[in-house]
């Protein structure tokens, strides 16, 4: 069996999938946060960012958690860009000029990992804010495949860099307790390292910028709250004697305190309190510091500040602005979350169950991050400029607009006929033009007939039979009218025929059976005149 390599180029050993690689590192499971928050400083923070530089990241990532659990905005600006990145859709895509067995791979990738893709994607966001997102993966047999059943997010804080000359500062290890720590086993791991700057991966993470602010804005915080715990309380001064001894001076000192508080206490005779002016001030200070370091986080999170509720001066434009270089930011980290799916979920599936060897020919997963065009603007414009000639691709149209190509035999919709977007309720009758009477049309007829017809001077027969048209057409008034009456008093088809009839039947048969019997004589005479003779006749 030839060997497979991951996409570092390291082989892999397939008994090592069967089991996650932390369950050999007991110590690890059975370590709980330090929570450096406690008593920060601006000396211990600066000693955990330079700890995080030489190897240590325990403190260091130990204290972003801290950083998202303790500060409400910090969290609140952070979801939103981690957020963002799971509603967006995806899809898997074959590569460049792919062969049969590469579209097939990737149908087959499609099937099989999209549920999957779905589960893993949070949990490697949290790499936007730490730097990198560690997901141990377990493999196992489903239907004769070797596909990832397992993925467990697992803390930034077992995480290690090596720290003998001449290894990569770059290369996260598991801490086993030795000076380098443990290589990731080959497809045991998702390592997302997501660069929210550049530089070592100790120092790329977006917490490593939000740490001060975080820091400037609980100072502030605290302030505050000492601050709002004597506003409006008077200032107790309390006084003793010279001759009063070192119990003494603790009594009176209790006796300060606890007035503000409980408004009773005792003093020794000979001492006395007296009360000054209320606490003065008002808490502007301590608000300009805390919305500024917001402001701050903001920035640095999203892009912007009009995007996350604190623009009070904001215009729409400048606001759609600002959620355009939000949108940036999201198409940036979708580019690096679309390799590591790529190279270390895509890949090892295919290596492992289709023959895959080239990373370089893997399909790869697409972020669909195009924002939806304006509709209305595109309707009333791309007509227009087909009208000007522009040969513009119904595909290209299909895309921008974000509307999907139907299928043959599906449903589509289709443009109404005017008299369809008219409730039939509301429908008015077509007008009914004046007419040309019959007499006229078949007189007209006749003219045109006779004066296109290469004949001698009309004759007898001519003469009679525009006699009977003047006749039939006089006959035949009553059957018009007849008509006209019954559709103008009919409301459905029924009625229609009803008065139909009845107006026929005051009709005299007496002018119809006339008027057939002479047309009947005069055919007979015509056709007898100009039949051609029989030989021997």
């Amino acid at each position: 069996m030839p060997t497979i390599l991951d996409h570092r180029g390291f082989p892999i050993q397939r008994a090592q999938l069967a089991e996650p690689q932390t369950s050999r590192l007991a110590a690890l499971e059975s370590e709980f946060a330090n929570h450096p928050s406690r008593g920060l400083t601006p000396q211990k923070l600066a000693r955990i960012l330079q700890d995080a530089e030489r190897g240590d990241l325990i403190a260091q990532h130990d204290l972003f958690q801290d950083m998202e659990e303790k500060d409400g905005h910090l969290f609140s600006v952070v979801q939103t860009r981690r957020q963002v990145l799971v509603g967006l859709d995806f899809d898997l895509k074959p590569p460049p000029r792919p062969s049969a067995a590469e579209k097939d791979m990737t149908a087959y990738a499609r099937e099989t990992l999209e549920d999957y893709i779905d589960s893993v994607l949070f949990d490697m966001t949290d790499g936007v804010g730490h730097g990198f997102a560690p997901i141990e993966q377990t493999w196992g047999w489903v239907e004769k495949q070797q596909l990832p059943v397992q993925a467990v997010h697992r803390p930034q804080s077992w995480f290690q860099l090596p720290q003998t000359p001449g290894l990569d500062r770059n290369e996260l290890r598991l801490r086993d307790s030795s000076a380098d720590g443990a290589q990731l086993w080959p497809f045991g791991w998702i390592l997302h390292r997501h660069r929210a700057r550049s530089g070592y991966v100790s120092r790329s993470g977006l917490f490593r910028v939000l740490a001060w602010p975080f820091l400037f804005k609980n100072f502030a915080v605290r302030d505050l709250a000492d601050f709002l715990e004597i506003y409006g309380l008077p200032l107790r001064l309390g006084t003793y004697n010279t001759t009063a001894t070192p119990e003494d001076k603790s009594t009176l000192l209790r006796a300060v305190v606890g007035i503000g508080h409980d408004a009773a206490a005792i003093i020794p005779e000979g001492m006395a309190i007296d009360f000054k002016d209320a606490a003065k001030g008002d808490n502007k200070s301590f608000d300009a510091m805390i919305s500024l370091m917001e402001r701050t986080m903001s920035k640095a999170t999203l892009g912007g500040t009009l995007t996350s509720g604190e623009g009070e001066h904001g215009t729409q434009a400048l606001g759609n602005v600002h959620n355009e270089l939000r949108h940036d930011l999201r198409d940036a980290d979708a580019r690096q979350l679309a390799n590591t799916l790529t190279l270390q979920v895509v890949y090892p599936v295919l290596a492992l169950n289709k023959g895959l060897s080239d990373p370089r020919r893997c399909p790869r997963v697409v972020f669909d991050t195009q924002e939806p065009e304006d509709l209305k603007t595109y309707s009333d414009s791309l007509p227009k400029l087909a009208s000007m000639g522009m040969r513009i691709p119904v595909p290209w149209a299909h895309d921008r607009l974000k509307i999907p190509v139907a299928a043959d035999g599906e449903a589509v919709l289709s443009v109404p006929r005017p008299e369809q977007t008219v409730p039939p309720e509301d429908r008015q009758p077509p007008e009914r033009t004046p007419a040309k009477s019959a007499r006229q049309e078949l007189r007209a007829r006749l003219a045109a007939q006779l004066a296109t017809t290469p004949t001698a001077e009309p004759d007898e027969l001519d003469s009679l039979a525009a006699e009977m048209m003047g006749e039939w057409v006089e006959t035949s008034d009553p059957m018009r009218a007849a008509i006209e009456h019954a559709l103008a008093t009919a409301t459905s088809f029924d009625d229609f025929s009803q008065a139909l009839e009845a107006s026929l039947a005051q009709i005299s048969p007496a002018q119809l059976v006339d008027l057939l019997a002479r047309g009947t004589f005069a055919a007979r005479i015509w056709g007898m005149l100009n039949a051609p003779k029989r030989p021997n006749a």
